[in-house]
This record gives structure tokens, sequence and C-alpha cells, in this order.
């Protein structure tokens, strides 16, 4: 499991021209699920976006997390996240999982986000969506949890 974690002014998902949801000043996580991703993967990403400081302090230090301003989160499902692009033109999803496995673990994670009191917006599995992101700083990086070889 991965996820491009963005610092945001504001964001927002649009879906068939109606907006399905949209956040203040927060994350916007942009998620992708492999074949052998399990809720184990979804529980450290979660605990690892709920504590990373990545807000500015009094000091202009990063040293606020998003509990600690009040923040959201806007999470979007995104395969192409696994895209494989070294060959060819057409990048290759063979690593990213199925619908019917990546599902239920992209619900799982946001219920773990919101079971750590954070307001958490989505957008809609498998749908077309346009993403409307205002990126703050920037800040963006690439969150995943190394697996023991």
């Amino acid at each position: 499991m991965k996820a491009l974690l963005q610092r945001v002014a504001r964001a927002s998902v649009t879906v068939n021209g109606r907006i399905v949801g949209q956040v203040e000043r927060g994350f916007v996580v942009l998620l992708g699920v492999t074949h052998t991703d399990t809720t184990t993967e979804a529980d450290w990403l979660a605990d690892k976006i709920v504590g990373i400081r990545l807000f500015e302090d009094d000091e202009g230090k990063l040293n606020l997390s998003l509990s600690d301003v009040g923040g959201t989160v806007l999470v979007v499902s995104q395969f192409t996240l696994y895209g494989d692009a070294r060959k060819g033109r057409r990048p290759s999803f063979v690593a990213a999982a199925r619908p019917e496995h990546a599902e239920p673990l992209v619900e799982y994670f946001v219920e773990r986000l919101r079971q750590h009191g954070l307001q958490v917006e989505t957008g809609v599995f498998g749908a077309k969506m346009l993403v409307e992101i205002h990126n703050d700083g920037p800040v963006t990086l690439m969150l995943e949890r190394e697996r023991p070889h």
C-alpha cells in the first residue's frame, strides 16, 4: 500500500459534475493498493498519516500534525500509483490490486483515519474523478511501508 500525501490549503473531488468530497486545510491522500496488502499495511499507513508532522509551528518548523491544526483528509483511491513505466511507452498496472481486493482495504483505511478522530472525505472508488488540489508549500511525500525481505 502506498500513499502520495499532499498538504493542501483546500481540495475537492468531483464525479459526474457533482462534488462528492471536499476539504480545507489538511491532506489529500492518493492511495494505491497492491495484491499483497492487508489491514496491517492500512493500519501502519493510517497511523503514519495521523502522526506525521507536516504543518508549521510558530517558528516555521514542520512540527505540527493534522490533529494539532484541526486538519481534514481527502482520500482518493488511485491504482495508477502502482503503474510501471520502466519498459515501453504504455505503463503496466499488473502490480495494482484488483477492485475486489483494493476497495475493502481503501474503506478500511478511511475508517482507521476516522477512528483517530479525523474528518475524512473520499472520492468514489473506480469512478472517473476530477480532483482539484491546492497543494500548500508545496509539500508532497510518498509513503510506503517497507516489507521485510
